[in-house]
Formats: C-alpha cells, structure tokens, sequence
C-alpha cells in the first residue's frame, strides 16, 4: 500500500486499509467482552455496508477457517490481519497454552491469506497496570527481559507457520511504554519480530506516536490507528485513574472526533510502507452500529480529501 498522499488520489488504498469491529465488545464498565458480538454474518454485514473491504481475522468457535473465508467472501469482503495475545504467567509452564494459540492464530490468517498477526501482552481486569495505566508501573528490567523472551517465543511460533509477528505495545500490559517497545524490538531479531504499533495506546502514555512509528519505519508491518480525547489521557495520568475509569471519562472516540493527528500518523511510517492499517474505537460515543459506519465514512471522506476526515 502506498501511504496516503493528499496530493493523489487514494482509492488504491482501500484495499488494506482495516477495521476491528471492538464497538460492540465494549461493556458498560470500561471493559470488553467478546460475548457481546453480535452473530458473525450481521458483523460482516454491517462492516461492508459502512464501505471497509477488509475486517480483522477472528474464526468463530465452531467454524473453521474455509467457512469464515466463504463468510467473509459472501460480504465481499478479504481477512485483514489477527491478533495474538499473551497472558502473563510467572510459571512458564503456564505461557504453553497460549504459545499453542498463537501458533494456531497464526495458522488461521496464513490459510486466509493474510499472514499476519499482531502481538501483544494481555491483561487482566486486576492486572497490576490496569489498576495504574500508562506509566509503565512496577517497571523491572529481570521481567521485562523475561516477557521478552515469551514474545520472542511467540514470533518464532508464529513464524513458523509463515506468518509475520508484529509487536502491539499496549496500555496495561507489560509492554506498555515505548520504552519498553525499544527494549523488546531493540532485543529480538527483526526477521523475527516486526513492529505493529497501537497509535492511540501509545498515546495515552503521554508520547507522539507518529515519533515513535517514525523511528522504527522499516520494521513496521501494519498500524492500528485510534483517535481519543488527549486531554482526557493526560488528566487521568495527573489523577492517577486506573485503566477502566479513564476509558469510561470519554477517552476514545471514532476517528477525526479526537486530537490525534492521523494523516501525520498514517505517514509516519514513510513512502516504502505497505503493510495494513486497522481502524479502531475501542469503546463507541454512539451505538456500535453507528460507529462503525462512521468509521466507514471518515475512511472515505479522509482517502478522498487529504483531511482528517472531520
């Protein structure tokens, strides 16, 4: 994908251009939950209908991978990329579960034609970092150096299948920071492990994400981008509000209803860049339906205007 040139024309675009419908996993007390989606086929439809061509790769328990890519076919839509995430155990024994799950995630978009996976630490509703987010709590370099060598793991399973793993530092985890992000990147082969940056997650920690995006250009593989309420984040670090409470002041919203800068961010990856970009709202000012679609709609106005899309 050629990064968008508000001198050209962009429909080209479209076509790897994203969207994680999260809208409707998002529960009333900041969180999210997965059994609210609604049944796949209405998600796929809505999806199409809002104008993406693509939506992320998520097989449904109980299908399988030729029956998700005839659904998704039947919407007229390609599987954008999946994403891995890897709970925190102390004991390594119990990280093996999850090393098997990204193996077969991986497996999953390789089949779809789309072979690649974001890769992030989980979290938990009681995580250390949930409780005190985007300050990169609790910081140790002897555990940091061991999540680093889970993810590592992680990429090389994944890998193994002939898919690419991209690091998705996120807020709450134990790669939270950009920091953080530098140590594991910085320590793992970048054969291995790509970089697949949350742009709104990084902000929410109080840096430009465009700057840290910038700086690892070549190794980034595909972006989620965000927008959310700056002023709101920055409130929340100076109280101290812990991850579900932030969320629920107003922290995200749809894109071009916020402050990020995303044309800058969309360029930040520079002109060789042709990996994926995923649109997200992890929690929607509006119903999930009408998020979407106006996801939808500031995809097209910003791919046709050169504009944030507002």
């Amino acid at each position: 994908m050629t990064p968008f040139d508000p001198a050209a024309g962009a429909d080209s675009t479209l076509k790897k251009f994203s969207i994680n419908p999260i809208q409707w996993l998002a529960t009333s007390d900041g969180w999210i939950n997965p059994a609210l989606a609604p049944p796949v086929d209405e998600q796929l439809r809505i999806v199409a209908e809002a104008g993406f061509t693509s939506v992320k790769s998520v097989v449904p328990t109980g299908s399988n991978v030729t029956e998700y890519g005839q659904k998704l076919a039947d919407h007229g839509l390609v599987p954008g990329p999946g994403y891995v995430a890897l709970p925190w155990h102390e004991d390594a024994s119990g990280r093996l579960p999850f090393l098997d799950r990204a193996s077969a995630l991986a497996s999953d978009n390789v089949q779809l034609g789309t072979p690649l996976v974001f890769l992030s630490m989980g979290m938990s509703q009681d995580a250390p970092r949930v409780r005190h987010p985007a300050e990169g709590h609790s910081h140790a370099l002897d555990r940091l150096e061991r999540v680093r060598d889970y993810i590592a793991l992680a990429a090389g399973r994944i890998s193994a299948e002939g898919c690419v793993a991209a690091l998705h530092p996120h807020v709450g985890t134990w790669v939270e920071t950009a920091d953080e992000a530098r140590f594991v990147l910085d320590t793992v082969d970048e054969e291995l492990l790509k970089f697949g940056p949350d742009s709104g997650h990084l902000a929410w920690t109080g840096v430009n994400p465009a700057e840290v995006i910038a700086e690892y250009a070549p190794r980034v593989a595909g972006l989620h981008i965000k927008d959310l309420k700056m002023e709101i984040a920055r409130q929340a670090r100076i109280a101290r509000l812990d991850y579900r409470s932030t969320v629920l002041q107003g922290l995200w919203t749809e894109p071009g209803r916020g402050d990020a800068d995303l044309l800058e961010l969309l360029a930040a990856p520079g002109p060789e860049f042709d990996g994926w970009v995923v649109v997200e709202v992890d929690r929607a000012t509006t119903s999930p339906e009408e998020s979407i679609r106006y996801c939808g709609e500031w995809l097209t106005r910003m791919l046709h205007s050169g504009r944030k899309g507002e």
